[in-house]
């Protein structure tokens, strides 16, 4: 069924890192849910697997010293949802990534996996883009970490160099602190399908709730990979909580947006469905921070 030239199983990071080395042409496996359907397709037939489902030290949430919200790259879908961290500050994460697969899907499916695959449709990767999201990524030499938004080169290739692997997500304290977010899928159905767009927005308000600070934006499967939408963030930076300012942040997403047509949509139906996610999206982030358009 499966056609596998060779699997080594990783003990620790350095081990793996040891054995991507040792193995130049080998293919990161984790859970599963995505290399081994393509392996049985006869899409990776043929080739090495360096397994590093076993390393325990990539999985779980916790905070770092300076107040950082890390995820291990291992950590499932499920456990994202669940964990008392994500619920508290960043629970638009939770959100995003119950509604990738069924739940065997999210039981056993990795952040990371769904990351490193490098494609524009993944639940996990928009939100991400807008809470600023940190990648820490380890190998021969050391580890580095840089913007999600740099990870992300082309359709279905990231930013990993020979011998690496990804170990973390890191959401800086400044990027979530004070900030509320809403995440929204559209797809053909309602379940166990990829988005045709995907949309997520979180937003910074005054003390009295009736400035917005600040607002993110990002969106997947509105291009090659996912992106955030600058202009459209400062139409909001700074204005009052009314309508005008939705509406105003909604339609400048046209600014910023060039989707292509596909079998799943044209690229008129995209932007359409960009604005009216835009607008909704924010709205009940405004929500979720306590505060309530005027006007």
């Amino acid at each position: 069924m499966y056609d596998i030239k060779a699997l080594y199983e990783a003990k620790s990071i350095e081990h793996a890192v040891q054995l991507l080395t040792e193995h130049p042409q080998a293919q990161i496996i984790a859970g599963g849910s995505d290399v081994l359907v393509q392996m049985r397709e006869g899409k990776r037939a043929g080739k090495e697997l360096v397994s590093i489902y076993g390393i325990d030290a990539m999985r779980g949430i916790s905070y770092e010293e300076d107040g950082a919200i890390r995820i291990g790259s291992l950590t499932s879908f499920s456990h994202i949802t669940k964990d008392p961290i994500i619920q508290k500050h960043i629970n638009v994460l939770g959100e995003a990534v119950d509604m990738v697969g069924g739940p065997q899907i999210r039981n056993i499916g990795t952040i990371g996996g769904n990351t490193c695959n490098g494609v524009t449709s993944a639940d996990s990767a928009s939100t991400l883009h807008a809470w600023d999201a940190i990648v820490e990524i380890t190998g021969p030499d050391g580890i580095r970490r840089i913007p999600i938004h740099d990870f992300y080169i082309k359709a279905g290739v990231v930013d990993l160099h020979p011998g690496e692997l990804q170990t973390a997500i890191i959401i800086p304290k400044e990027s979530y602190e004070g900030y509320k977010g809403h995440y929204i899928k559209y797809a053909m159905r309602n379940a166990m399908d990829i988005a045709t767009l995907g949309c997520s927005v979180n937003v910074k308000l005054s003390a009295d709730k009736q400035i917005i600070d600040d607002a993110r934006i990002a969106y997947g499967v509105a291009g090659p990979v996912p992106m955030r939408a600058p202009s459209t963030e400062k139409k909001a930076a700074g204005k009052p909580v009314t309508e005008e300012t939705i509406q105003e942040f909604a339609n400048a997403v046209l600014e910023d947006l060039n989707p292509r047509d596909s079998w799943r949509a044209s690229k008129a139906f995209r932007q359409h469905i960009a604005v009216v996610l835009a607008e909704r999206a924010l709205r009940e982030s405004i929500r979720l921070a306590g505060g309530e358009t005027n006007g």
